[in-house]
């Protein structure tokens, strides 16, 4: 029996799953730490998943430094990480049950296609795909598929529920079919979207709980969706604010946010990191370096605070200044 697991009450099961595009910032680690916490105080296990379907920005090295800074940081987890990029073949095999149901259907639009219509003349209201190919007849689809067309393959939501209840944010309202449309499970390059891969994954390595950043707010609400048409558990999803930059900007990969090297080099070792991390989670005061047992002890969904939290140099100084003698 796994030394985190309880007998007397159901397993729990958390996980992190970063995608190998970039160094992993403090807005990053914040959701990881988070999320090692909240399994560990249930007694639960940690898993780590590599989402690395991005063939063309996923690299290498970068899983290396993302596993290396989650260890510096006391993250450990309970079985070789997962790798996306491996999983092909299941993938395939849970959609050709969903093409089976009808939910599914070839689309022939690129992007500028989807833009053009959007932007047309009467076109209908929202934001997102407006259908274009959803009543295509099957012998057209079929017809374009055998001449070689390059096409995705959308899921249809017009039967999707409008709201799920998130852990941290309560009755998450979203209307899928007016806001965001028929999405992508399959793209037109072969590698499964996102949506697709991510749901399906924490349904079959048996996750109870997705504790991740409020940017993916409407990505619970559609994995959710996903798995109801595969007839699979959905997890408890809660999504905590993000950390934002002193500029008010959110923190990004793409953009360059300083990573856990990036500190070290400034004199800020991982355990002044993670105590920082851990003040903005409310789970210490400035200056107190709680070990991670300590944090797992306090840790309360309740404390994380309800608005986005600014990042601050002059508070994280606090706590490297704090090592001194």
């Amino acid at each position: 029996m796994n030394a985190h697991a309880s007998p007397a009450r159901p397993l729990s099961v958390g996980r992190y799953a970063p995608s190998p595009t970039g160094s992993l910032h403090l807005g990053n680690l914040r959701t990881a730490l988070a999320a090692y916490l909240s399994a560990r105080a249930r007694d639960g296990r940690f898993l780590v998943r590599i989402e690395d379907l991005d063939r063309n920005r996923s690299r290498p090295d970068l899983i290396v430094e993302q596993l290396a800074d989650l260890e510096a940081l006391g993250i450990e987890w309970d079985s070789e990480p997962l790798r996306q990029s491996g999983r092909g073949d299941i993938y395939a095999g849970h959609f050709e049950r969903l093409k089976r149901t009808g939910l599914v259907y070839p689309c022939f639009c690129s992007r500028k296609d989807v833009q053009a219509a959007l932007s047309a003349p009467h076109a209908p209201a929202g934001r997102g795909y407006p259908g274009t190919c959803a009543n295509l007849p099957a012998a057209v689809a079929q017809e374009r598929i055998a001449r070689g067309d390059r096409h995705s393959w959308r899921l249809r939501v017009q039967q999707a529920p409008k709201s799920f209840f998130d852990g941290f944010a309560g009755e998450f309202r979203y209307d899928l079919e007016a806001e965001g449309g028929d999405f992508v499970l399959l793209r037109s390059d072969g590698f499964f979207a996102y949506q697709f891969a991510c749901a399906l994954d924490d349904a079959l390595s048996g996750v109870t709980e997705v504790l991740r950043g409020a940017d993916l707010l409407d990505s619970g609400l559609r994995q959710a969706y996903v798995l109801a048409c595969l007839r699979l558990a959905p997890p408890r999803y809660c999504h905590i604010p993000l950390m934002m930059d002193e500029g008010s900007g959110r923190l990004s990969k793409r953009r360059g946010s300083a990573d856990l090297r990036a500190f070290a080099d400034a004199g800020f070792d991982a355990l002044a990191v993670r105590s920082y991390l851990a003040h903005t989670l409310g789970l210490c005061e400035v200056g107190e370096w709680p070990a991670m047992t300590e944090l797992v002890e306090r840790w309360d969904l309740a404390r994380v605070p309800r608005e986005e939290v600014l990042f601050s140099q002059q508070t994280l100084a606090a706590f490297g200044e704090s090592q001194s003698p």
